[in-house]
């Protein structure tokens, strides 16, 4: 069976005979396994168990297991005690992923700590099956059906080219025994429930319906492979240009994947396909995605800003990090205003003070300069083809009677412009982090 499992780690790049690996000993079948095959194959190795003080005294005796096995093999050996029941309720998580957590985080550190180029942990073909079919009926994209892949980081698993079935005989020729775990006999556990009920059945059907499972899963895998070089070109990107991601049969594949790096779900995915220009989504990790004329732009969400008040000439910095420096110059020979767009010359007579900066609201109209009827600062804005995250973000200077002077960085306000009385004059200039 090693030569099974040797052919597997080199395919896969799993392991190295020069380096000391951690190997995940919880005294069942494949970890006792595992545990020995890696020795007797030479491996450097130290051994990792974990009580989780579920089981009462059958958790203690898997821990005096474990021991005595290591002292018997000569292995190195490392322990640790979990108070999982409550940590579990502290993490308000299952008793499942409580246990999860506390075992790899462990074994991170410890393989740290003794510099260890691995986790190998004991997962087989069968665990591999049982999480496609678990996948399956919970609802799965393709990523669920790969089953359990033979490398996450540091954790390997060079068993997934094995059977339980295998494990077994390889133990009982080799008269090794090893503790199992009464919850795994109950079938009222999802998982156990499709190793005990499902599987037994499906093998009725066809008995080799284990290993034609996992062959589709590693063939899947390749495919998985294959898209995720392509999503790659754009997972990066904080836009979206929909129309080129037409020469791709899997678009929708694509945008799933892409927006999932920023927490949205499969279900706003479908909306997003068929939402109409202007529509935002918000997922759970703090971002917004905007459709917007066929493409689908991403940015954190929005927060708050206060406005901020200028009593007088100076240098202001808003909430957000945006400075406004606002100067009074005088009007000299050969005096022009500025032509720049981040800064705003106004006849200081015609403004009132105190100025206020602050973002644009509903409502907010302005004569544009050289114009001379009122105007939405949400019709100059779409006028100017800003996007709703353009708009949002978009801030104004008003002054002291509430007449906006400025559309920051965009047009002044005609009623405010310099004219040939004009003696005095504000300059207002914004950098906008």
């Amino acid at each position: 069976m090693w030569s099974k499992i040797e052919g597997y780690a080199k395919k896969h790049k799993l392991l190295d005979n020069s380096k000391l690996y951690l190997v995940a000993l919880s005294g069942g079948a494949d970890s006792v396994a595992l545990l020995l095959l890696m020795k007797d194959a030479g491996y450097q190795i130290h051994a990792a168990h974990c009580n989780f003080h579920l089981r009462g005294t059958e958790s203690d005796r898997d821990e005096t297991f474990c021991e005595q096995l290591c002292q018997a093999q000569n292995i190195p050996f490392h322990r640790v005690h979990f108070d999982t029941r409550t940590y579990a309720e502290l993490h308000k998580v299952s008793i499942e992923m409580a246990a999860r957590e506390l075992r790899y985080r462990w074994f991170e550190e410890l393989r740290k700590d003794i510099g260890a180029a691995g986790i190998c942990v004991a997962h087989h073909r069968d665990d591999s099956v049982e999480t496609v079919l678990l996948n399956l009926v919970r609802g799965t994209g393709l990523r669920g059906l790969t089953g359990i892949q033979p490398r996450n980081g540091y954790v390997l698993r060079p068993l997934l080219c094995v059977s339980r079935k295998e494990i077994e005989r390889y133990l009982a020729e080799r008269g090794q025994c090893y503790v199992t775990d009464s919850t795994n006999l109950e079938a009222d556990v999802q998982r156990n429930k499709i190793r005990l009920q499902v599987l037994p059945l499906l093998q009725t059907l066809n008995p080799a319906v284990v290993e034609n499972i996992q062959r589709t899963t590693e063939h899947l895998a390749e495919a998985q492979q294959l898209l995720d070089g392509i999503v790659a070109v754009y997972k990066k990107n904080k836009s979206l240009d929909i129309s080129e991601l037409s020469k791709y049969d899997s678009s929708e594949y694509i945008i799933y994947e892409w927006a999932k790096n920023f927490g949205f779900n499969g279900t706003q995915v479908e909306q997003m396909m068929e939402a109409e220009t202007g529509r935002v989504f918000s997922s759970t990790t703090g971002y917004d995605l905007l459709v917007d004329r066929g493409r689908l732009l991403v940015e954190p969400s929005l927060k708050p800003l206060k406005s901020m008040r200028i009593p007088e000439a100076g240098s202001y910095k808003m909430e957000d990090g945006t400075r406004l420096t606002v100067k009074e110059k005088a009007v000299d020979e050969g005096f022009e205003p500025s032509k720049e767009p981040t800064c705003a010359t106004l006849d200081a007579a015609k403004v009132e003070w105190p100025l206020t900066i602050r973002r644009v609201e509903e409502g907010d109209w302005m004569i544009p300069f050289g114009m001379k009827g009122r105007k939405l600062l949400s019709d100059v804005m779409t006028d100017r083809k800003m996007t709703v995250f353009e708009k949002r973000r978009q801030l104004v200077v008003e002054d002291g009677q509430g007449n906006i002077v400025w559309l920051a960085g965009i047009r002044t306000d005609n009623r405010f412009r310099v004219d040939e009385g004009t003696k005095t004059v504000l300059e207002l200039s914004i950098l906008a982090v």
